[in-house]
């Protein structure tokens, strides 16, 4: 694994040791890439379920602000770190040791949203739907922010996930992604990464 683009481009990346994290390949990222980017302007950036961070870090290098990356595994926090180190990227980051769930509640208290969010969870959890939808509630979605859902195949998600519709959706063997757009309705309340939003319990 690399860093494919941007400031630290071609950098490598270290894997988490053993068979429980499954980083997204060099090809899927980089046509996940072409896709919603290539580069980015100061956005806010929210790596779920980060693995190796990689996801984050190709965002960081590629010209994002800032990124949170959050994981379970004590491993994949430690890979995260020495990859940031490594890409001299760590400045810009903020890293959690945490479960998705009790990350958004916490993240939701701290009232900054995201432009940029990335969900490659295992793909026995199948939940991306609720996840996005609890982000919106918490008040961690920025107006027109992108989420990116990479999950098994015949894991199927809606066209329309609260405010997200999805824009593209593409297969790479037994991998998809789904990306998603929020736009905001007549109801909804814009919000963007520089406003501060309380979190909704």
């Amino acid at each position: 694994m690399r860093v494919i683009s941007g400031q630290a481009k071609g950098h490598p990346l270290k894997s988490v040791p053993g068979s429980t994290t499954r980083p997204t390949t060099d090809k899927v990222k980089e046509s996940m890439f072409s896709i919603i980017g290539p580069y980015f302007d100061e956005e806010r950036v929210l790596d779920l379920f980060a693995g190796t961070g990689g996801l984050g870090i190709e965002a960081l290098s590629r010209g994002a602000a800032s990124a949170v990356f959050v994981d379970s595994s004590t491993q994949s926090i430690e890979v995260i770190r020495q990859n940031l180190k490594s890409t001299k990227l760590a400045e810009r980051a903020e890293v959690y040791r945490n479960d998705g769930l009790r990350a958004l509640k916490l993240l939701g208290r701290a009232g900054q949203p995201f432009d940029l969010i990335f969900l490659d969870p295992p793909y026995e959890m199948n939940n991306c739907d609720a996840l996005l939808l609890d982000m919106i509630a918490k008040g961690l979605v920025a107006a027109d922010a992108i989420a990116v859902v990479e999950h098994h195949h015949r894991v199927v998600y809606g066209d329309e996930i609260g405010g997200f519709r999805r824009t593209r959706y593409v297969t790479y063997g037994e991998i998809a992604l789904s990306i998603y757009r929020y736009e905001l309705t007549d109801e909804a309340e814009p919000v963007t990464s520089s406003e501060t939003k309380e979190a909704t319990e």
